[in-house]
């Protein structure tokens, strides 16, 4: 973008944060798909009896593709760890004050009221960040032990695998409550100029000065962006590379 074009959007996820996000998703949507095949739930309840369901009533291949989605999860889990550690991008990680400030953001969002300054991310983003990231966290570690009674010469007992399996169906509660609470939190109106971002990366301008003002002055401070009064410029060849 040249220096003198007005911008009236600001990236907010780059390539990778989009590719991280919809890699896990998917993942996950598919770990739970096929994880309540196998309860068999499906079957019992006559799902596998609509048009184009009746594999998900086939233990074999729900099973495979249960692995293929724990692969693909691990590997999103694993690059997200590595990369935020290497970049040192922390802005997504939960900080002191952040339950007591998501009170206070979503009371404002009922009541019409003001909300506290805000960072790149709200507080309560960074609180459901916890909540699943525990929650998906919970799940790997336990779908491995699942995985590994599996390998031949290894004995578990029974009382660890009971437990293990009890805390796998808990983590794939929590993990369900906790994509219903995400994708609640776009029933908000404040919250919908966010949702474009995981898609094309950028938001509104305007909506980042207004709501996220902590992070809009943190970027004109360290001259990613430009403000003056004709209008938005744009450091040439910055923003589209910004690790937002």
């Amino acid at each position: 973008m040249k220096n003198s074009q007005k911008q009236d959007k600001l990236l907010r996820q780059n390539f990778v944060n989009r590719f991280v996000h919809w890699t896990t998703a998917l993942s996950v949507m598919l770990l739970i798909v096929t994880g309540l095949g196998q309860l068999p739930l499906y079957t019992r309840y006559n799902v596998t009896k609509l048009p184009g369901a009746q594999w998900l009533g086939d233990y074999f291949i729900t099973i495979n593709l249960h692995y293929y989605a724990a692969f693909l999860l691990l590997f999103a889990v694993s690059f997200h760890i590595v990369y935020a550690l290497a970049r040192r991008e922390f802005d997504i990680f939960p900080r002191k004050g952040d339950m007591k400030e998501s009170y206070q953001i979503i009371k404002a969002m009922l009541t019409k009221g003001k909300e506290p300054a805000s960072d790149k991310y709200l507080a309560e983003q960074r609180v459901a960040y916890l909540f699943i990231g525990l929650s998906i966290l919970l799940l790997i570690i336990t779908g491995l032990i699942k995985t590994l009674k599996n390998v031949p010469g290894v004995d578990l007992p029974n009382s660890f695998l009971y437990w293990s399996t009890a805390l796998h169906n808990l983590g794939t509660g929590l993990i369900i409550f906790g994509v219903i609470g995400h994708l609640a939190a776009f029933l908000l109106k404040e919250n919908r100029p966010l949702l474009p971002g995981m898609f094309s990366g950028s938001i509104n301008r305007d909506y980042v000065k207004h709501r996220h003002s902590l992070w809009y002055a943190k970027l004109l401070r360290n001259g990613e962006i430009t403000e003056n009064s004709a209008g938005y410029d744009t450091i040439p060849s910055t923003s589209d590379n910004l690790n937002l």
